[in-house]
């Protein structure tokens, strides 16, 4: 599943970033690497962008780039 696919206060974990994304760098710098917990916080009115939290930082991004990142959710 990607990031830009989960629900408002969903939590996964990152699995990968797509290795020919163009922002894959980017993301990285930002914490969105592998193995990392991820909540979805809020959500703009048309879903575009999307601000998640990571490493207690909120963090905003285009469903676009969301799209580039495989998550899961966390199994209890």
């Amino acid at each position: 599943m990607k990031l830009n696919q989960i629900n408002l206060d969903d939590v996964v974990t990152i699995l990968s970033v797509d290795k020919d994304a163009s922002i894959k760098r980017r993301l990285f710098d930002l914490g969105f690497i592998p193995g990392e917990e991820v909540k979805c916080v809020l959500m703009s009115p048309a879903h575009n962008p999307v601000a998640y939290e990571i490493n207690g930082s909120v963090i905003a991004l285009r469903g676009v780039d969301a799209h580039h990142i495989e998550v899961a959710y966390e199994r209890n």
